[in-house]
This record gives C-alpha cells, sequence and structure tokens, in this order.
C-alpha cells in the first residue's frame, strides 16, 4: 500500500507525483490542523532558519527537504524520527562558476576598475593573473569537486583538500604546513565543528603575502575580525560570497576593507536552480511513494 505523502513546496505550479497531496504554499504557519498533516517538507529557498521552523510544528513529518546544500541551519529543528536531506548536486555549477569568477576578479582587480568606472577614472594598472596560480580547493564535496573540474580548463596548479584526504585530495589536517605556498585559497568547506574559525588568525597569518582567499562555503569557516585585519594591512585579498555576520551590517568595517569584494551570498540563486531543484523534489517524493531509499540524507529518521 501507498504511503500517504502530504507535502508542502514554495512553488504554486509545481507538479508533484500522482499520488502526493500538495498544500498551498500559503497554509504553512497559519492552521495547525494543515501543519500536522505534512509529511514532507521542503522549506522556502534563502528563507534561513524562520523558513525552517515550522517543521518543529508538523508532527507527521517524516522528510525535511532542504533546498540548500548547507544544513547547519536546519539541525537545531530536528526532531528523532525526521530523515533531513541537503540539495547536494542542485547548486553545484552554479556556486562553482561563482567561485571561479569572484578568483578572477580578486586577482584581476575589478573591484578597482568598477570603482574607476564609478569615478570615471581609466585607472590602468598590471595585476596578477590567475593563469599559473598555485590554488587550493578546501573541501571536495560535489560543489568542490566541480570547482576543481572547472578549473582544469585554466593553466593552473590545483591542489584539493578534503577531511578525508582521499581520491587525490590532501587531508585538510595539513593545511597550516603547506597555506603559505598557495596564490588562492577556495573554501567549498560545511560548517561543522571542525571547519568553523579553520581560518583563524593563525591561518590567515600563515597565508602568502598578496594571497587572495575565495569563501563560497560559509561565513563563520573565516574569523571575520582576523580577516579584517589581514586586509587593512594589505597583505591579503579576498572574495567573499558569505560572511559573518550575514547579512552584513551597513556599518561593517568589511565593507570599506580594501582588496576585498563581497557578492550577497548569491552562489546557488540563479536560473539554474529551480528546475534542478524542483527535479530533486519531484525525484525524492517519487522514492517516497516507491519506498525506495532517498539520496542527499544529512541526518536519518
Amino acid at each position: 500500500m501507498a504511503p500517504n505523502v502530504v507535502a508542502w513546496v514554495e512553488w504554486p505550479d509545481f507538479e508533484a507525483p500522482q499520488g502526493v497531496t500538495l498544500l498551498p504554499p500559503g497554509q504553512v504557519g497559519l492552521s495547525a490542523a494543515e501543519l500536522g498533516r505534512i509529511t514532507f517538507f521542503v522549506p522556502r529557498f534563502l528563507g534561513g532558519p524562520a523558513a525552517i521552523e515550522p517543521a518543529t510544528r508538523m508532527p507527521n513529518l517524516a522528510v525535511l527537504q532542504l533546498p540548500t546544500a548547507g544544513y547547519d541551519d536546519a539541525l537545531a529543528f530536528l526532531r528523532p524520527g525526521v530523515t533531513l536531506c541537503n540539495a547536494r548536486g542542485v547548486h553545484d555549477q552554479s556556486t562553482a562558476e561563482l567561485a571561479i569568477a569572484l578568483a578572477i576578479s580578486g586577482r584581476r582587480g575589478f573591484r578597482d576598475f568598477a570603482e574607476g568606472q564609478a569615478a570615471h577614472e581609466w585607472r590602468h594598472q598590471r595585476r596578477p593573473a590567475l593563469t599559473d596560480s598555485a590554488i587550493a580547493v578546501v573541501g571536495q564535496g560535489s560543489i568542490g569537486r566541480t570547482v576543481v573540474r572547472m578549473l582544469s580548463g585554466f593553466e593552473t596548479a590545483v591542489t584539493p583538500f578534503s577531511r578525508s584526504g582521499t581520491e587525490g585530495a590532501r587531508p585538510v589536517r595539513t593545511l597550516p604546513a603547506v597555506i603559505g605556498s598557495f596564490d588562492v585559497v577556495i573554501l567549498v568547506v560545511p560548517l561543522t565543528e571542525e571547519t568553523t574559525g579553520l581560518f583563524g588568525r593563525d591561518m590567515l597569518r600563515r597565508m602568502k603575502d598578496g594571497a587572495l582567499l575565495v569563501n563560497v562555503a560559509r561565513g563563520a569557516v573565516v574569523e571575520t575580525d582576523a580577516l579584517v585585519a589581514e586586509l587593512q594591512a594589505h597583505r591579503l585579498s579576498a572574495a567573499l560570497d558569505v560572511t559573518d555576520p550575514e547579512p552584513l551590517p551597513a556599518d561593517h568595517p568589511l565593507w570599506l576593507a580594501p582588496n576585498c569584494i563581497i557578492t550577497p551570498h548569491v552562489g546557488g540563486d540563479t536560473t539554474a536552480f529551480e528546475p534542478r531543484a524542483r527535479q530533486l523534489v519531484r525525484d525524492q517524493l517519487q522514492r517516497v511513494l516507491s519506498d525506495q531509499p532517498l539520496v542527499n540524507v544529512v541526518r536519518g529518521g
């Protein structure tokens, strides 16, 4: 007998597999009775913790399917019996292409050129190229591997790092000893107890003079105050899609730090997201209906 699957997704025109009951998006958070029916919940994309919180008021929830690759925000709302899945694979291309774009922009000085354009000034300057750079890609999940693959089209020396140090990657624990040999460091790790503050004062000080730090992971992987100090000393450059805190307050010194490019956490938010996210959700719902194992399981129910 097929399970009774009641789902909530944010897309009003979502085409669910036959056998799935969809609740209108506007009803979540408004009716305790409707919340009690939901067994499969996909929080609103980029809604933050507030979008995930209704899961705590869904007593029959079986699957919490995140639309994001990162899952740290969801852990506080997870109760026993609920399977947590992330959107591994959905954001790979978009986030990786932004990481490459930030690496090129940071090396070639796009911030200076943009400021010159705004001031109507022709600021010609010679800048370091991505070509011939030694690049560390820290994190070898699906996004990190996509970054490495994209960089294969450039004439660069790429060294991947992962927690386990398998499949051709070096262990992250070896970073302090070798970080000073890289021109560009790209962070693509999940936020965990091990990675929080991974790039603190000591690691940043070990980086090569003039090196570029690219962060498309989570803001808290980097100690913000320590990074601001390095930027203000004109020793390092940074290109950041994520910050700590986030959103970055208007008066935060990171905005005005030299040699720093900031994008407002847009790595996965492109036109490529929604078609891939919809397909993942459809596939997951079909797996539930067919009593098949879910993919992208972060925590089992």
